[in-house]
Order: structure tokens, then C-alpha cells, then sequence
């Protein structure tokens, strides 16, 4: 299999972000670089698919390093993409004028990042494998009151949400929930995605609720839930969870 290389320079941030897309898949290489000339180095050495460059780097910027690939008649084709600040205009004009194929503003949303990703790289993200998990979830609209349901599976880019009075597609959630064991206590921004309604279920097996999709989970909190969801798929985490712990938003640090 010939493997998409994918550079990544001076942004562990971002590096752990990628590592728990769809980058984690055995058809991709993350190749990471400290600076700007080690990103010309690697490239003339790996050709890759895509670079990504941190605008600020050390030795040679992002904006400088850009300018070089895209004036070598042999590298120019290598997608490259500036990450920046999208508070300063300035710096957002610098990428531009050093010929990159795009820039990713931070804070990075991370749905846009792997929008932009997929669209240089012409793949698919793969769904991920949803696991059967009742767990009790504190929600609401932001903003908006706090309901207490289910969710009825989850994995790391979402969950479904059983509940009978489903909001409406794209309405921005504030979720908490607690994952078992662990006790760690996951708090995110999420929309919901798609509705099962009473009246129009979209997945019949599936009961009246709604198909929610996360926004701003950490890489902390997305390695504890796959590392729950790899427990109980080996048996390590029992079935029947305890009564729900009812916390409300007032309780809870970093409420929206």
C-alpha cells in the first residue's frame, strides 16, 4: 500500500489532534518537524502528500518555508497550508501572499480541519465504530435550560441521545456526562446531527432522540473515552451502570 505522507511542523497541539482522526488509519505517515528548514528538508526527502506549517517556527517561518516550496519547480505541486492566529489579519495576509494552498485558523475547529484535509488528500473519512453505552448526559442548548437522558452509543466524534423531545439539526449543545470506572467527567460543545423523531424515524432501530456529534473534545478526553469504550469491549467494565449521578450545570467547573 502506498502510504499518504503528511507533514506537521512545530505543533504538538495539532499532532495529537490528527493522531485521533482519520490520520490514524495504517494508509497515512504523520512526519513531524521542529522548523522551517527541516520541513525543506523532509520535503525534498519524503515528497509528501501535504504540509502543514505553524506561521511562527523556528529557524524559518511558515509563510518563508511556503514561499520556497512553491517556488521550486520540482516541489511546487505539495500542497502546503499555513496554521495562524485568526485574530490578526496581518498575519493571515502574509500566508496568503506566500502562495499557500490554504490556511487553518486557530483556535482550530477541528470538523474544518479535517474538511480541509480530506479535501487536498481526496479521502474519505471512515466512520467510526459506534459502541452500545447508556450512560446518563447533561445537555442543553446554548444558550438554553439543562435536560438530564441517555445516550444509547458513543464513540469519540459523537454519540446517539435518547430522549422524546429531540432539538432541531444544528443546534449547539453544552454535553456533560461522567465516563464509568474512571470517573472522568467530559464536558464539550456538540451539535446535534440528525433527529429520530415521533413522527419520522430516520433509523428504525433506534428510539426518538437525536444523533450528536462533538466539537471540541480534548485529546485527553478522546483517549479516555476510547480507552473506556476498549475496556468494555473486552469485558473489563460491567454492563449494569450504577443509578445516574445527577449533577446540574451550576455544579459543574467550565459551564458555558
Amino acid at each position: 500500500m502506498n502510504r499518504k505522507k503528511v507533514v506537521l511542523a512545530d505543533d504538538v497541539e495539532l499532532f495529537l489532534m490528527l493522531e485521533n482522526t482519520f490520520f490514524n488509519r495504517e494508509e497515512f505517515e504523520l512526519i513531524t518537524a521542529r522548523g522551517g528548514r527541516e520541513v525543506l528538508k523532509v520535503i525534498r526527502e519524503a515528497e509528501p502528500d501535504l504540509v502543514f506549517v505553524d506561521l511562527e517556527m523556528p529557524e524559518m517561518n511558515g509563510d518563508d518555508c511556503c514561499r520556497i516550496v512553491k517556488g521550486d519547480d520540482l516541489y511546487r505541486h505539495i500542497p502546503v497550508i499555513i496554521v495562524t492566529a485568526g485574530d490578526r489579519q496581518k498575519d493571515i495576509e502574509r500566508c496568503r501572499l506566500a502562495g499557500c494552498n490554504d490556511v487553518v485558523l486557530k483556535p482550530i475547529d477541528i470538523h474544518a480541519f479535517m474538511d480541509t484535509s480530506r479535501k487536498f488528500l481526496q479521502v474519505r473519512e471512515r466512520s467510526a465504530q459506534r459502541f452500545a453505552v447508556r450512560l446518563p448526559i447533561i445537555y442543553g442548548a446554548i444558550p438554553g435550560e439543562f435536560h438530564d437522558d441517555y445516550s444509547v452509543d458513543l464513540n469519540t466524534e459523537g454519540m446517539f441521545l435518547a430522549t422524546e423531545h429531540p432539538l432541531t439539526a444544528e443546534t449547539l449543545l453544552y454535553m456533560e456526562f461522567i465516563l464509568p470506572v474512571s470517573e472522568r467527567v467530559v464536558r464539550c460543545k456538540a451539535k446535534v446531527a440528525w433527529v429520530n423523531s415521533p413522527e419520522s424515524r430516520r433509523k428504525a432501530e433506534l428510539p426518538v432522540g437525536m444523533g450528536v456529534q462533538f466539537l471540541d473534545l480534548t485529546p485527553d478526553d478522546m483517549d479516555a473515552i476510547r480507552n473506556y469504550l476498549n475496556a468494555e469491549v473486552h469485558g473489563d467494565i460491567r454492563n449494569d451502570l450504577p443509578s445516574p449521578v445527577v449533577m446540574t450545570p451550576s455544579e459543574g467547573k467550565g459551564v458555558l
